[in-house]
């Protein structure tokens, strides 16, 4: 009756399990999870959102394969004045740019566009696992390669080149990475690069937390990058911290003739669904100019918390927490006296907090854990606190 690309694993895990029941119980949970910046008590200019989206405009059906014109220079211009890779272009051609309801639908556009069914895409691990569910649906497989940790995270060429095979279409990057917060560094960049390009396979960038770096100075973008085909992909969920508003855009980059050719091919692609909304594209030049008051709150959130963190670990026998790039979130390194999971379960039923496994986002072994640096303050301290006892009692 039903496709085997949908045959997932649908019964309810130990940890779903055991949060429902907590819940139940009646007792404080301390959620180290958020996700949601709408749901982070941040200050919204509300009024400012809503009159944006009242453009009369918006009672008119113009469609656009790549999305409206001056939504498109509204990205474009975003990504004036910050520097890239690779090439020695100053900014992004609006034509170059592709729109989409989510970065979701824009990975599954590129999917189809590089890969024949049983291809296969690479994928950073740890990294988040919503990319397998992508895979599926559009009828390729993933081929992990591995970040190494060692005074910071790394990309372990020697194991992506042992990975590569003759269906290999793409090597995909997260940058930052969720959740390591971990950037790909120049010359990772530069060897990534001239590896696709001699394998004729395509770079897929994931930037959409490319604006919350722990350093002063703006991380680079693969935006502009001429080495190899690459698609830059971000939106309005992370930059202006609108998830709802389901808008995010691809940037084709690379070679003139291989960039043009896909661009022709996406096109086709987008013009088939249409899918972002008329009223979200009319207010993508004012949601963009509003990320600023918002990325000052969640990055002083994110500093705020990460301070209340290593306050807290800092005498403590058995937590440690990695390094950290940039992105929402913080990893530590906890005792691996079983697996992930059973360690997270324990936590919600003897701590009263909720904290990611690692093994969720596909950690190589145990012994991790993944907290949210966007949780608000008086909660995370105290989610911290308990957890610090529970190790350290």
């Amino acid at each position: 009756m039903f496709a085997s690309r949908t045959n997932w694993r649908l019964e309810t895990n130990r940890l779903t399990r055991a949060l429902d029941a907590y819940r139940k119980s009646g007792k404080e949970l301390f959620d180290l999870t958020a996700s949601n910046p709408t749901d982070c008590g941040l200050a919204y200019p509300r009024e400012e959102i809503l009159a944006a989206l009242a453009n009369p405009r918006a009672l008119e059906y113009r469609p656009e394969s790549k999305g409206l014109r001056e939504a498109r220079e509204a990205v474009a211009e975003y990504y004036r004045g910050r520097q890239g890779f690779s090439g020695t272009a100053a900014e992004v051609d609006p034509e170059r740019i592709l729109l989409a309801s989510g970065t979701s639908e824009a990975y599954s556009h590129i999917f189809r566009l590089v890969c024949e069914p049983g291809d296969e895409i690479l994928v950073p691990a740890p990294s988040y696992p919503l990319f397998e569910f992508l895979a599926d649906l559009a009828d390729v497989r993933l081929i992990s390669y591995p970040l190494l940790y060692d005074h910071g995270w790394q990309m372990d060429f020697t194991s992506l080149r042992e990975a590569l095979t003759p269906r290999s279409r793409a090597v995909l990057v997260v940058h930052p990475n969720n959740p390591t917060g971990s950037f790909v560094k120049p010359a990772e960049a530069a060897e990534l690069a001239e590896m696709c390009a001699a394998r004729e396979m395509a770079i897929v960038a994931d930037e959409v937390f490319l604006d919350y770096a722990a350093g002063a100075e703006p991380a680079r973008t693969f935006a502009f990058h001429d080495r190899a085909l690459t698609f830059a992909l971000s939106g309005l969920s992370k930059i202006s911290l609108l998830p709802q508003m389901k808008l995010a855009w691809t940037i084709v980059s690379g070679p003139e003739t291989l960039a043009r050719a896909a661009v022709d091919r996406l096109e086709i692609i987008a013009d088939t669904y249409l899918s972002p909304s008329t009223p979200v594209q009319l207010a993508l030049p004012k949601f963009l100019a509003l990320r600023h008051g918002l990325q000052a709150q969640l990055q002083q959130r994110i500093t705020a918390n990460l301070s209340i963190l290593d306050g807290m670990l800092r005498e403590s026998k058995c937590l440690s927490r990695l390094d950290h790039e940039g992105g929402w979130y913080a990893i530590l390194r906890a005792p691996a006296t079983g697996t992930d999971e059973d360690l997270a379960v324990a936590l919600v039923e003897r701590a009263g907090v909720f904290v990611h496994p690692g093994h969720f986002f596909n950690f190589s072994r145990d012994g991790f854990l993944v907290v949210s640096l966007i949780t608000s303050e008086i909660e995370f301290q105290e989610g911290v606190k308990r957890l610090r006892r529970y190790f350290d009692p």
